[in-house]
């Protein structure tokens, strides 16, 4: 019996020799591999193997979040952009982004952020969870050429009805609870090259600390500004598609402020019905190189079916020349309030720095506004009978 079982063992030579022709075979189908068949075949084979196996041995679910969703900002992407740095102790990998950007104070602490291809681990109610940051080209939008980037999050397949019905919802509402607590509010400036809103500490030298007001109006007005500030340099948007899509990449609750209207197609020299088409038709050639938001783009963009998108936004715009601006744009129910400054605060300051005397410096600001109040009354009075 013993004799019988030891045929059955091959030799230890027959092993080798077996060996050696699979090593022999795996060298020649690699070199024929990489040699012979084009590298878009090899990799279109090799992905179609991976993925036929993988079906039969992979147990995992991956969700993909996207930076943005139908023409808006993804806000489960943005939830989890606020979420995950509570993670850091987490991470995976042996890196992270670091950076501060408070320029009056430079020993303030750092924040720390995720970079791409980290791995966070997570746990939701016993269930492991992975998250990743990627990053990759975006070929489908023409205005977008830098990189797009999207979370994907792993888990078991079998709690995959779980994390749908359950944990966006919670990072959802951790986001929303981190945010309140925010101690510093930014600025957001729009980057064309990059087609994206980058941010900074918005500081200035006035708090409402110092800020001369009933309590319950200003506790109103702060939890108003728990909110984003956008700075749009209106004279650098490409087209009236491009205003369309900066203005869905703002966040509900903001405020977004416009530099310098009378600058951009918002003039009421913009509309030609009245004017020769020879004349229309230089000025257009003139022009043909200068930015092309026009004065519909901009109307729809205040008031149209677009800036439904975002909810309870503020838009401030600025100019030096009222008289300039076309009337459509400042009909009311686009324009809720116009607000004329005649007093800088460098007036004022030039006015409280005359004298040491605190008396003396008070009355002489008292007298300087209503000079100031008293032109701007008769300036009015002149133009209402000039009107008529």
């Amino acid at each position: 019996m013993a004799s019988n079982f030891s045929t059955k063992i091959p030799s230890l030579s027959a092993i080798f020799s077996v060996y050696t022709s699979l090593s022999a075979f795996t060298i020649l189908f690699k070199t024929i591999l990489h040699e012979i068949i084009p590298v878009k075949i090899r990799d279109f084979l090799i992905s179609k193997f991976t993925d036929y196996f993988s079906s039969y041995f992979n147990f995992n679910f991956t969700f993909i979040i996207e930076e943005q969703s139908d023409y808006v900002m993804n806000q489960t992407f943005r939830a989890a952009q606020v979420y995950l740095p509570t993670l850091l102790s987490r991470i995976s990998t042996r890196s992270l982004l670091v950076s501060s950007s408070d320029l009056k104070n430079p020993l303030a602490k750092p924040k720390f952020g995720i970079p791409v291809k980290a791995k966070i681990i997570d746990d939701f109610k016993g269930i492991r969870l992975e998250w990743t940051l990627l990053s990759a080209k975006d070929n489908d939008n023409p205005y977008q050429s830098k990189r797009k980037r999207y979370f994907h999050l792993t888990c078991k397949n079998e709690f995959r009805d779980k994390i749908m019905s359950d944990y966006f919802t919670y990072i959802a509402k951790s986001s929303v609870k981190i945010l309140t607590h925010k101690e510093n509010l930014n600025i957001y400036n729009y980057n064309p090259d990059c087609q994206r809103w980058e941010s900074a500490i918005f500081q200035h030298h006035t708090t409402f600390e110092t800020l001369a007001m009933e309590p319950e109006l200003k506790n109103t007005l702060i939890r108003d500004l728990e909110t984003r500030i956008y700075d749009l340099q209106i004279q650098s948007v490409k087209d009236d598609a491009m205003l369309r899509q900066i203005l869905t990449l703002t966040e509900n609750r903001s405020i977004l402020l416009i530099e310098d209207l009378d600058c951009s197609g918002a003039d009421a020299t913009c509309r030609y019905e009245n004017k020769d088409e020879t004349e229309h038709s230089e000025k257009q050639n003139n022009k043909k190189n200068d930015p092309k938001v026009t004065l519909s783009g901009l109307l729809n963009f205040v008031d149209g079916l677009w800036s439904s998108c975002v909810e309870e936004r503020i838009i401030v715009f600025t100019t030096n020349h009222k008289e300039k601006l076309d009337p459509a744009l400042l009909r009311p129910g686009r324009m809720d309030m116009l607000l004329e400054v005649k007093t800088t605060p460098a007036e004022i300051t030039e006015q409280l720095m005359v004298s040491k005397n605190p008396d003396a410096t008070l009355k002489g600001l008292v007298e300087f506004l209503e000079s100031k109040k008293m032109t701007k009354e008769s300036v009015d009075t002149e133009t209402k009978e000039a009107e008529a």
